[in-house]
């Protein structure tokens, strides 16, 4: 990726930054990007949701000096106001800082990432838009060509009622399990013959319960979020552990691609912006496949 520009990219850029700055600066950086509507109290603003990180104090033998912003903070406040033009509210703006943090060191402290995480998946009608999301997505993923459209209206339905963070029941977690069988093995097609719908690579195989156990861990995800309790800890858990298998899935991508059949497309390069864009949802899955693996592990 290295060389890749992306409409991430504001126009005043890295080059303007020469070293850190006080809040008076980020306001100047903003306006000189053409962002005359930036000013102290939005800055705070955006503190507060993650969006930037807190300023280092500095001290004087008399009196103190205005906190600073590292160089990296300045650049990011960039990067988010060229962003700004193309979402519709800060929960999606919060991906940034997210993605940074997610695949490089030194921009983006843990301590940030976390307000980020509690801005981006939000609560109420934002949190179930983040679950909605997750539906279509993985719809357009697994969902049969012969899927009613009642079918699928009900596989998103379902899944964006776990935006809530309520627990999934035995009750849930059945109607759950109907409503993936009935868009990715359709009764018109698959109730006579009995065969089960199963496909992508071989290893790691899409089928109706690996979807549930998918969402399973998207419900887990956030209902912990929801509920307060993702502390710093657990998102460098989630980030090592995303680390680490985004490093084998790039060696063996290849041949995960030539064994996906219909999935193939899944398996390209990913664009700059895509990564941004898909860093929220990708957290999510990783930090639900985390916890449940927690619930299985036999205590010492």
């Amino acid at each position: 990726m290295a060389g890749e520009r992306c409409n991430f990219h504001p126009v005043y850029t890295w080059e303007s930054i020469t070293g850190p700055g006080t809040i008076d600066d980020l306001v100047a950086d903003a306006h000189a990007a053409g962002h005359p509507d930036m000013n102290v109290r939005r800055v705070h603003d955006w503190i507060a949701k993650g969006l930037l990180d807190q300023p280092r104090l500095r001290t004087r033998r008399r009196g103190s000096e205005k906190a600073e912003h590292s160089a990296n903070q300045r650049r990011l406040l960039l990067l988010l106001l060229d962003k700004r033009q193309q979402v519709a509210h800060l929960s999606a703006l919060a991906q940034g800082p997210l993605a940074m943090w997610l695949w490089w060191d030194g921009y983006v402290p843990t301590r940030q990432a976390q307000r980020a995480w509690v801005t981006w998946v939000g609560r109420g009608r934002r949190s179930q838009e983040v679950a909605r999301e997750g539906a279509l997505g993985l719809l357009e993923q697994v969902g049969h060509q012969l899927a009613t459209e009642t079918a699928r209206a009900r596989f998103v339905r379902i899944i964006a009622e776990l935006g809530n963070g309520g627990a999934l029941t035995v009750r849930g977690r059945a109607e759950l399990l109907d409503a993936v069988g009935d868009v990715m093995e359709p009764e018109s097609v698959f109730a006579a013959s009995g065969l089960v719908r199963a496909f992508g690579p071989v290893q790691t195989p899409m089928t109706v319960d690996a979807v549930v156990t998918h969402l399973e861990a998207l419900c887990a995800a956030l209902g912990r979020t929801l509920d307060g309790k993702v502390d710093g800890a657990l998102l460098e858990r989630a980030r090592a552990v995303h680390r680490a298998s985004m490093a084998d899935y790039l060696a063996q991508r290849g041949t995960l691609a030539a064994e996906a059949g219909q999935l193939a497309g899944l398996f390209r390069e990913p664009t700059l912006q895509e990564q941004f864009d898909q860093a929220g949802r990708q957290l999510l899955l990783v930090l639900g496949m985390e916890l449940m693996q927690r619930r299985t592990r036999p205590r010492r």
